[in-house]
């Protein structure tokens, strides 16, 4: 099921902090630029009704106050679209709380990255509504890297087919704080192992991903493409661990598509294809690297639960 509306100009877009809050961020002033760029692009913007709720002691506020915003958003016929402020630790502390019928019956775009990928996920687990992985508010401050970002954006909440491509380049530094250098390399997307196929795009942030396992709200498709990626957070040796786990819960996946590593992970190109090389139905399935997704920037936007073909043989990741 795809979201009612597309999102245009003049679409009202309700920005929600399912966990982390803005308090995180330098507070809502320090986010304006945000606010101003995608007023910029023509949307309209509100904020939750317990947006500005002090953060408590793991940047969050409570649990009820996220599910009512969350719950008020897709009840608001005049919201179009829903997006994350930013991630987070808890977004999946939310899921025994929705209200999933709620949001069956008003499906619009939900867009968010990092740790909204429990929420995105679950999401359509529920509800078969196709989510959105894909910049969070917080990320339109960025200006270097900026027009790619909010070029694939723009192709994923049009509801229209569409293809990822390659940034022209990219970086792992602090794009948040304009006050700090960024070192900008060009981007090249690798291949582990050839192939052509198709599926349903599930996943997103590894670590976040796999605390849905065993849950009632991992996504449970027929035929799947795995999408994964880490954070900041978890180096080398918990990406390993996790892909070990994730390989345990879907075992067959149709193709494997990973994210770019961020510079604190630590993680080497040799490591990678050392850790890869351990599993065999690896190297029966298309498989490709350093991808533009997640934790370095700028990233793509790419649609949870939605149909989607890689073929590897000209890099072609396509959304139907």
């Amino acid at each position: 099921m795809f979201p009612k509306k597309p999102l245009t100009k003049g679409s009202h877009i309700r920005v929600l902090s399912p966990s982390s809050s803005i308090h995180r961020l330098g507070g809502f002033e320090a986010n304006l630029a945000a606010k101003e760029r995608l007023e910029a692009l023509g949307f309209h913007l509100s904020f939750s009704s317990h947006y500005l709720v002090p953060a408590d002691a793991l940047d969050s506020v409570p649990i009820a106050d996220r599910v009512a915003d969350l719950h008020e958003a897709f009840a608001d016929e005049s919201v179009d679209a829903i997006l994350a402020t930013i991630g987070g630790s808890n977004a999946n502390e939310l899921l025994p709380y929705l209200d999933y019928a709620l949001i069956a019956q008003n499906p619009k775009i939900l867009c968010g990255y990092s740790d909204t990928t429990a929420l995105l996920n679950a999401i359509y687990a529920k509800t078969g509504l196709v989510t959105i992985m894909g910049p969070s508010y917080s990320s339109f401050k960025m200006v270097e890297g900026q027009p790619y970002q909010t070029a694939s954006w723009l192709a994923a909440t049009s509801l229209a087919s569409y293809d990822l491509t390659p940034s022209p380049e990219w970086s792992s530094d602090a794009w948040y704080d304009p006050s700090l250098p960024r070192q900008f390399f060009p981007t090249t997307w690798k291949v582990y192992a050839h192939g052509r196929a198709s599926g349903t795009a599930i996943g997103g942030n590894l670590s976040t991903f796999g605390l849905l396992r065993g849950t009632p709200y991992a996504p449970q498709p027929d035929r799947y493409v795995l999408f994964l990626e880490e954070a900041e957070s978890d180096d080398y040796i918990e990406f390993n661990r996790h892909l070990a786990a994730i390989l345990q819960a879907y075992p067959d996946p149709q193709a494997v598509l990973i994210g770019r590593f961020p510079k604190e992970c630590q993680m080497t190109e040799e490591t990678l294809l050392y850790i890869l090389d351990k599993h065999p139905v690896l190297k029966t399935i298309p498989v490709l690297y350093d991808l533009d997704f997640a934790h370095t920037q700028p990233l793509f936007s790419l649609r949870i639960g939605a149909q989607v073909t890689v073929d590897t043989s000209n890099l072609s990741i396509r959304f139907d």
